[in-house]
């Protein structure tokens, strides 16, 4: 029998006017769907807090080494379940929940601008779309500077580019949270399924994650 695919998501808490966030909302609802008997998933629910996202990203890809994580995040101005390609490294000056922002305004110094997951999002999303299930699913290359982008870069980061980005709208604008959970199943199983298409055997890209950058 084949080995399990392990998957990590996150959600974060709420912040600013987001007193529930539907991130996680949306996550705790992929719980309850779930992604089948094949996919061993583990959430977590991340502080908007810079340094405490970076200790918590390199110890759960140093603690599970996933085949894939997703990262959710919610956009006050997206209408659609929205995929990020790729996360930036520079431009941090807004503050987090505890008032603080990195002092050099970026991820990791010296690294490079942008990391691009590799996961292509457009053809994620065109499948999706697709799908007819009901929930509208688009494509940026810009995930805001801040908690969001912050996370997917330091996450692009640790696993190779072995990572998602996705922004949901925030409840009711328009989606509810059982369809942002149904739209987030979705996405998620598309991705597994084109990294199933790129490796044959998950075995090989189990050996390329047993060296992360620490």
């Amino acid at each position: 029998m084949a080995n399990k695919k392990k998957v990590v998501v996150t959600g974060f808490e709420p912040f600013g006017e987001h007193t529930v966030n539907s991130s996680w909302v949306a996550v705790q609802e992929l719980v309850r769907l779930g992604l089948g008997e094949m996919v061993d998933l583990h959430v977590y629910e991340l502080p908007v807090d810079y340094q405490a996202v970076q200790d918590i990203l390199l110890s759960l890809w140093k603690e599970h080494q996933p085949q894939l994580a997703v990262h959710v995040g919610v956009s006050g101005i997206a209408t659609s379940v929205t995929l990020e390609q790729c996360g930036h490294n520079k431009g941090y000056t807004r503050l987090d929940n505890r008032s603080f922002c990195p002092a050099s305004h970026c991820c990791m110094e010296n690294g490079p601008d942008y990391i691009k997951s590799v996961i292509d999002m457009d053809t994620v999303c065109k499948r999706v779309n697709g799908s007819n299930i009901g929930i509208t699913v688009s494509v940026s290359k810009d995930a805001g500077r801040y908690l969001c982008d912050y996370t997917y870069y330091t996450s692009l980061h640790q696993g190779q580019g072995y990572s998602a980005f996705v922004h949901v709208p925030a409840l009711g604008g328009p989606y509810s949270s059982e369809e942002l959970g149904r739209g987030l199943q979705a996405v998620v199983k598309e991705m597994l399924n084109l990294l199933e298409v790129d490796y044959n055997e998950w075995g090989e890209k189990d050996n390329k994650h047993c060296h992360h950058k620490q």
